[in-house]
């Protein structure tokens, strides 16, 4: 058996650290009361709110999901109330969902208790301000990495295409 090489080994080891913050950051947010969102619906939510509304297929594109999975999961959200269906004649005819005012007031709220879990989790590590500024930095150029990557368009992205990456 060949011996990783270190790339292999680094590699490993983030994987192996990505998962870990991935789990830790779901689990500092604690028991799951106040929060009013499952995942799909925070994860949408955050997509849908950053422009104008979208198809069920460009939130498809947007998350590498089969578009049947995004149909379900809006169907939900719009018996919640949390999405909203416009008929948008200047889109060949193709439904378009936007956030409700409910569903934007929600998001709100779950991110306060996220922003929560993750002061708690910087508090525990004992960073400071610059350090966590620092991974920040380093998280905001993962991410644009990863978006380069994928080729997402300007109009199916993350984030707004105008956003500024994070302070220095």
């Amino acid at each position: 058996m060949t011996p990783p090489s270190e790339q292999d080994a680094r590699l490993h080891d983030l994987e192996r650290e990505l998962t870990l913050l991935s789990r830790h950051f779901i689990a500092s947010r604690g028991p799951r009361i106040g929060q009013s969102l499952d995942r799909s619906a925070y994860v949408l939510l955050t997509r849908m709110e950053t422009g104008e509304p979208l198809t069920l297929k460009e939130l498809a594109h947007t998350f590498q999901a089969d578009v049947s999975t995004i149909h379900r999961q809006v169907g939900t959200m719009l018996r919640h109330g949390l999405v909203e269906r416009i008929d948008a004649a200047t889109r060949a005819g193709a439904r378009t969902f936007r956030p409700t005012p409910l569903g934007l007031e929600r998001l709100e709220a779950d991110r306060a208790i996220s922003r929560a879990g993750a002061a708690r989790l910087i508090e525990a590590a004992g960073w400071s301000d610059a350090r966590t500024q620092e991974f920040l930095t380093l998280m905001v150029e993962f991410n644009h990495g990863i978006e380069r990557l994928e080729e997402l368009s300007r109009d199916h992205a993350a984030r707004p295409a105008d956003e500024p990456p994070a302070a220095q």
